[in-house]
Formats: structure tokens, C-alpha cells, sequence
């Protein structure tokens, strides 16, 4: 069942059939079913994604311990382990080669990954033919996947098994199953039926919301790239720092599959062709030789205690360096300077006041930071189209407040700050992705703009929503003194406290659409609590 081709998400179950024998295995995984565990935590890597659902599923077996131990108990008893087969379905737009193609550039493999699973890449696959990734679990244990090359059919199909019989991968591979047959048909010459067909003991109930997450993404993905493209952005070669966080990480994945090329500006050693040494303190001249377009994501961490040394390193990792590689963006030609900045441009406390980009500065360190920082790409602005991306609060489960709310609250520990009053700014990650994407293709766009959510909430609005999320209570309200401990009164009233109703307005007056413009949208899908309609 098919209706509007860029929403539509059509999922069955097929072929779950269990010997008798099975049977105290059945009654085992619905229980675990019965009581909502939540799926564990990040993923960050680069590489291509036929391997993805295998293993985020299979992490999930592996923190679901009790689960495990009993499908481990079944195949000491019986020899094997009992499996079913799982077809997904969804129509996403574009055409079949370009689909294709998509999964198979590096960074898939992060795009497609959900961030609520513990799997690390120790080992990246550099083709859907016949390549070989090797990837962490936790408790120190393996996966290897290997692509089947008889099955490489290009743009029709690639297919990605456990390799059972490689050392690395035991216990694991030798006792969950997993087969993977990736299909692509061609819809109507613009869009493409995307069929994921597994066989494996995994349960349905695990594997439904990450296929579920896998597909929202891939749709929302190939939707941004091809919005790009219809306004004439081909691929370029585009530098960033700060490639190995939160933000830079998703970024560089995200470019990588559009088929632009990234180069990484790192302070070790260049280690590979899509690396390049960056001395932040003396960049060399030649660091920006080729490149499009930069987008400058480097600085310390916020986070943390106010000390004198903290706002320091604050600073002293944001002003000058940008400063110097804006200069060198300038002699070397750049088209284009994308800058993190963030809201903390407009002050800590700034109550019901609306505040768009052309709002004054605030007060607070972090206020004459961002403002310094700012200034600091005035060299490239000489020269390029410079755009300011003010951050709002980033929502992951990888990194920021996010990953640090999310334990307190599976605890029900979770509450309000004070009377909860105060107004945040939120944005998904992806979203952000999209706001970074935007300003390098939009050529309307400069100066600064609020990346941020078109509606902020209230501090009790957010808990009670995320508290929903995850099925807890929201009762145990933190006094507003009780953030100060960690972060000193200074970085509790500019960080935990701060109250700051900030809007998107440059990009509504562009037509920007966000991927989830609502925050419960924005968690469900992070959180892994949403499910595509079964058919």
C-alpha cells in the first residue's frame, strides 16, 4: 500500500514461524517485549550501510542480557537458534541508481545507524561487493559482516551476512543469525522501493523501530540532498573541523552521502586521503588548496564547572583560531565560511522576549564570547559569503543535554528545573545537519542564523515530554541551586537556568522545512519510541 511517494512508510512482517521446541524461547522474547526496554546508546562511524540494522540489532540482544542468556541457553540445548524473516518496505524519492548509490558512499552506515544503540566501528567496508566491517559491542565482544559478492547485483541489490565462521565474531555470530538482502525497485523513474529483507532470531519487536528510524532517515536524507540539487548545489569539496563530535561527525556522514567530497582538518597526522593536518595555533597556507566551501565546528567543550581555566580554554579555542582560518579561507578563495555560533549570543535571561536574529546582544560570558567569535570571521567575510549558525540546545542521545537527561529519567529521577518557567531552545541534530547543509547551498543566506526549532518550550514542558517519551513519572523537580554544585553559579545561571525564547526567523523568511518541527517527533524518533504502520 503506497500513497504520497515523500511520506510514505509501508512495513510487513512475513514468515514467523518457530518450532515447537522453541517455544520457552518465544515466551521468553515477549516478555522482554512486555517491558519496553529501551535500546542502548551511540553510534559514530563512517562506512557504507549495508551493515547497519545487523549490528544496532544485535547490540541490542547483547545489552538485553536476560534475552540473550536465553537464546544462548536454546542453542547449547538444541543446536541452532530459531529465526524468522522480517520484510520492510518503503517508497523514498529519487531514482534507483541514485538510491543506490547513496548506500553505498561512506557515511551511511552513521546516517542510517540508531543513535540509541552501543556499536562502535573498529573496522570500515569499502564496498557493497565484497567488503568487510569489523564492529564493537559492548562487553568487548565482535561483529564481522561481510557483503556477498555473488548476490552484488548494481542498483538492484547488495546483500550483508554475519560472518560466523571468523574468530572475531564469536560467540556472537555463531548464535545470532543475521541475513540481510537489500532490494531496490524502480518505482516510476523518480522514486525508489527500497525492500530490506532479514532473516535472524531477532525478534520483530527489537528490530520494527529501528528499521523504522533507518527509513525516516533515508527518505528525509535523499529529500534534503535532492532540494539541494533543484537549486543548482552539485557536489563540491567541502573542510571541516570539529569532524569527530557530535555535530561534525553527522555533518561530514551526511555530506559524504550527497557525493560531495569532505576533508577532514585534523590536529594529529593525516592518516588517510580525506584528511588533512589543521594547526589551529598556524594553519598552513596551502590547508584550504581546492576547497568549495568550509564549515568551522571546532572549539572546547561549554559544558562544564566555570573556573577561571575552563572559560579560558572557551575562548581561547574559539577567537584566534577562527580568526587565522579565516585569513587563510580568504587567500585561498573559498566561496563559502559556515561558522558555528550558538544562542548564548543573546544573554541567559532573557524571559518571554521573542528573539530573532537582529535582537541585541545579551549579557554573560558566554554573550561576549559568541560575539567575539563572530567577529572573528570578519577576514573571510571580506572575501566569501560567511553565514553564523546560532546553535540552539542540540537533542541526541550521543552527546549533550540529552544524553545526560536520558539515564535520570529511564530512572524516573527525571524533573523541571525550578518552577520550570524558563524558555529553551531546542533543535534535533538532524535539523541541524539540514541548517548547515542550507548554508552551504543558499545563497541568500549570510550573516547569522538561529538554528533552532520553530516553536521552544517551556523547561517543564520539555521534562513532561520527555518523561512521556520513555513511559516515566517527572516528579523530582532540581531547585535552581542544586545545578551550581557541578557547574559553579556562573555556569548553572548561563547554562542549566538560562532562559531564552529564540526564533528561527531567517529561515522561515527562506521557507526552510524542518525535518521535526515538534520536539515529542524529534525524541520518539532519536529515542527509537516510534514505529512505521505495519501492513
Amino acid at each position: 500500500m503506497v500513497g504520497d511517494f515523500d511520506v510514505v512508510a509501508e512495513q510487513h512482517v512475513v514468515g514467523q514461524r518457530f518450532a515447537d521446541r522453541q517455544g520457552r524461547i518465544v515466551r521468553a522474547q515477549r516478555r522482554h517485549t512486555a517491558m519496553g526496554q529501551p535500546a542502548g546508546t551511540p553510534v559514530t562511524s563512517n562506512t557504507a550501510g549495508g551493515c547497519g540494522p545487523m549490528v544496532t540489532a544485535v547490540s541490542v540482544m547483547v545489552r538485553s542480557a536476560w534475552m540473550s542468556a536465553a537464546i544462548l541457553r536454546q542453542a547449547a540445548i538444541s543446536g541452532y537458534c530459531p529465526t524468522m524473516s522480517i520484510e520492510c518496505s518503503i517508497v523514498v524519492p529519487g531514482p534507483r541508481s541514485e538510491v543506490f548509490a547513496w548506500h553505498a558512499r561512506p557515511g551511511a552506515f552513521a546516517r542510517l545507524a540508531p543513535p540509541w544503540q552501543p556499536v562502535r566501528l573498529l573496522a570500515e567496508t569499502d564496498s557493497l561487493a565484497s567488503g568487510r566491517a569489523v564492529l564493537g559491542l559492548p562487553g568487548g565482544l565482535r561483529w564481522v559482516a561481510r557483503h556477498d559478492p555473488q548476490e552484488y547485483r548494481p542498483p538492484c541489490r547488495f546483500v550483508d551476512a554475519v560472518a560466523a565462521e571468523e574468530p572475531a565474531s564469536m560467540p556472537v555470530g555463531r548464535v545470532l543469525r543475521w541475513r540481510h538482502i537489500h532490494d531496490f525497485e524502480d518505482v516510476d523513474g523518480t522514486h525508489t522501493r527500497v525492500i530490506d529483507r532479514v532473516r535472524t532470531p531477532i525478534p520483530e519487536a527489537v528490530l520494527r523501530p529501528m528499521f523504522a528510524y533507518r527509513h525516516r532517515q533515508l527518505a528525509d536524507d535523499l529529500r534534503a540532498h535532492r532540494r539541494a540539487a533543484e537549486h543548482g548545489f552539485e557536489p563540491v569539496t567541502v573542510a571541516v573541523t570539529g569532524a569527530s563530535g557530535l555535530v561534525g561527525s553527522a555533518l561530514c556522514a551526511f555530506l559524504a552521502t550527497g557525493g560531495h567530497r569532505v576533508v577532514r582538518l585534523v590536529r594529529h597526522p593525516a592518516r588517510s586521503a580525506d584528511e588533512r593536518r589543521w594547526d589551529p595555533a598556524d594553519p598552513d597556507p596551502d590547508l584550504l588548496d581546492g576547497v568549495h566551501a568550509v564549515v568551522h565546528l571546532a572549539g572546547a567543550s561549554i559544558a562544564g564547572r566555570f573556573t577561571a581555566a575552563h572559560r579560558r580554554a572557551v575562548r581561547d579555542s574559539r577567537i584566534a583560531p577562527t580568526r587565522r582560518l579565516a585569513e587563510v579561507a580568504a587567500r585561498a578563495g573559498v566561496s563559502t565560511f559556515v561558522c558555528a555560533s550558538a544562542i548564548g549570543y543573546y544573554g541567559y535571561d532573557r524571559g518571554d522576549t521573542p528573539l530573532a536574529e537582529d535582537a541585541e546582544q545579551g549579557s554573560g560570558f558566554l554573550a561576549d564570547v559568541v560575539a567575539d567569535w563572530e567577529a572573528a570571521t570578519a577576514p573571510a567575510a571580506d572575501r566569501a559569503r560567511t553565514v553564523l549558525i546560532r546553535t540552539g540546545i542540540v537533542q541526541s542521545p550521543r552527546g549533550g543535554t540529552l544524553r545526560l537527561l536520558r539515564p535520570l529519567f529511564t530512572a524516573g529521577l527525571g524533573g523541571r528545573i525550578g518552577d520550570g518557567r524558563q524558555w529553551l531552545s531546542w533543535i534535533g541534530l538532524d535539523d541541524l545537519v539540514d541548517v548547515y547543509h542550507r548554508a552551504l547551498w543558499d545563497a541568500t543566506l549570510t550573516g547569522p542564523v538561529n538554528a533552532v526549532a520553530p516553536e521552544p518550550v517551556r523547561n517543564a514542558d520539555y521534562t513532561r515530554t520527555l518523561a512521556r517519551v520513555l513511559h516515566r513519572p517527572a516528579v523530582f523537580p532540581v531547585p535552581r541551586a542544586a545545578p551550581a554544585l557541578l557547574l559553579g553559579r556562573q555556569g548553572a545561571r548561563e547554562l542549566a537556568a538560562a532562559d531564552q525564547r529564540v526564533l528561527p526567523e531567517r529561515l522561515r523568511a527562506v521557507g526552510h522545512t524542518f525535518r521535526m518541527p515538534e520536539l515529542e517527533e524529534t525524541l520518539r524518533h532519536l529515542l527509537g519510541r516510534t514505529r512505521a504502520p505495519l501492513s
